[in-house]
């Protein structure tokens, strides 16, 4: 694949292959947490920046796909163990299973799909981006249930 540009990415992707409980205890569907999520070193780490989309993809056998969705709040920076990244992500109440991505004309050439175990951060085009928020669920808040 040739070298990303900024015109290329309408969404990063960051990934874990820990259930959502692990990553943030607690976490309840339609709530927003402040995570940091940990990257590998590349190009891509200078082309993202504040604001820009991102969703948290979870891997593994337990519904893999897309589990949050938000924006990067800061430029990747020097972790403890590598470079990081700070997010702010909303759960979703039901994550976008990647079974029904991949069986979507628009999103089936996600790098994430075609290479789950790719770079993280891995990226989305503008007509992938589109096709996984034609996907989401109403979130609704804990305060809306009664």
């Amino acid at each position: 694949m040739p070298r990303l540009e900024p015109g290329d990415v309408a969404c990063w992707v960051v990934k874990s292959s820990s259930p959502l409980d692990v990553v943030a205890p607690g976490w309840a569907p339609g709530t927003t947490r402040e995570l940091v999520r940990c990257l590998r070193r590349s190009y891509r780490l200078d082309l993202m920046g504040p604001g820009q989309p991102c969703l948290l993809w979870v891997s593994g056998r337990d519904r893999p796909g897309v589990h949050a969705v938000g924006e990067l709040t800061a430029v990747p920076a020097a972790g403890g163990s590598g470079p990081e990244v700070a997010v702010r992500l909303t759960r979703l109440a039901e994550p976008v299973d990647r079974a029904d991505l991949l069986a979507d004309p628009g999103a089936r050439a996600a790098e994430v799909l075609r290479m789950p175990a790719g770079s993280n951060p891995s990226w989305l085009s503008p007509a992938q981006y589109a096709a996984v928020l034609a996907q989401l669920a109403p979130v609704r808040s804990p305060a809306a249930r009664t």
